[in-house]
């Protein structure tokens, strides 16, 4: 199992105001005291934006870049988004970054809403993917859809969608999935193939559902604990793990566990994003480092690899309120 880390399971996010955003210097090397090897970008601005500079920059932490998200405009007619995405291609190809991972931008700021497509903007949708993916030969990247929440493509029938009318292989985000309604399970069985990418995550399922519900904004839920250290949710990590492999999936497991954290100094006053919720810092913005140790921990656990990155962690498997999973081990600019 090739795993890597990202920024994002350390609050750091492109998303303005989304929370106090930590140096890179503490996020490296704390991935680096972790075992990590490898990690996806982050956000632009978080590592330098030259691919020569980034690359050494990263090796001076035992880390190599393997992905990077990329939002994008796909669906409006009078926007192309292929010169954003050849300068992508081009800098991964440089920087010798494998995974492009595109997410179909609503073209605002934040996740928390989104438009419903019509028929002419779907249209103009998959058309841009199949220029992109002719497009992406040429810098020898593989290229990925990311469903994500807050994008145009979120739900079970736009995934579906998706795999119908394109040949665009899918970043299987599993937090994202099942927030937005679709089992990552599920999909793992019938379009194991369309897969090229993995962020893992698990969820909150009711946390989720409230989501859905539209009573809570997406930022809001991840400050309320939308996502879990590995094993402490519903998502059915066991069953994806070992279909992928039964599969023959080869790439990068990403371990993404998006949080928003709090102040530095303890000030709880307030709630910045106005928010419904009230006032409070979120609930997981204690302890990243800890929250990926513990993840590490578990897939050691699942896959029965005791010799992977922090061995000696404290996985506890799918012990958390709400999991339904059994939690034994079968026979991834966030993410």
């Amino acid at each position: 199992m090739r795993t890597a880390g990202a920024p994002i399971s350390w609050g750091v996010c492109e998303v303005p105001g989304w929370g106090r955003q930590l140096d890179r210097s503490q996020v490296l090397a704390e991935m680096r005291e972790l075992g990590l090897t490898a990690t996806e970008l982050g956000p632009e601005g978080f590592l330098p934006p030259s691919p020569t500079r980034c690359r050494s920059l990263l090796s001076e932490y035992g880390l190599r870049a393997v992905g990077g998200f990329v939002p994008v405009v796909l669906h409006e007619a009078g926007h192309d988004p292929l010169p954003v995405v050849r300068a992508a291609m081009r800098a991964f190809m440089d920087g010798e970054v494998d995974v492009v991972v595109l997410a179909a931008s609503t073209g605002g700021e934040s996740y928390d809403a989104r438009p419903e497509l019509d028929a002419a903007a779907w249209k103009t949708l998959m058309g841009n993917l199949r220029r992109i993916l002719k497009n992406a030969k040429e810098f020898g990247r593989t290229v990925t859809l990311h469903p994500h929440i807050g994008t145009v493509v979120e739900n079970r029938e736009e995934v579906q969608r998706v795999l119908d009318d394109s040949a665009m292989p899918l970043c299987l985000d599993t937090g994202h999935l099942l927030a937005g309604g679709t089992d990552p399970a599920e999909l793992v069985s019938h379009a194991a193939g369309r897969i090229a990418h993995v962020h893992l995550k698990d969820v909150d399922a009711a946390v989720a559902g409230r989501v859905r519900a539209g009573e809570l904004t997406y930022t809001r839920a991840v400050k309320d604990g939308l996502y879990r250290p590995l094993g402490r949710g519903d998502v059915d990590l066991p069953a994806i793990v070992g279909g992928l492999t039964r599969a023959g999936y080869d790439g990068w497991y990403v371990l993404e566990q998006d949080v928003v954290l709090g102040p530095a100094d303890g000030d709880l006053d307030g709630d910045p994003d106005g928010d419904p919720g009230g006032p409070g810092a979120p609930r997981n913005s204690g302890d990243p480092k800890g929250n990926v140790r513990e993840s590490l921990a578990y897939l050691r656990k699942l896959t029965g690899d005791e010799t992977g990155p922090e061995s000696g962690g404290t996985g506890n498997g799918r012990s958390g309120s709400g999991g339904t999973g059994s939690g034994e081990p079968p026979g991834e600019g966030r993410a």
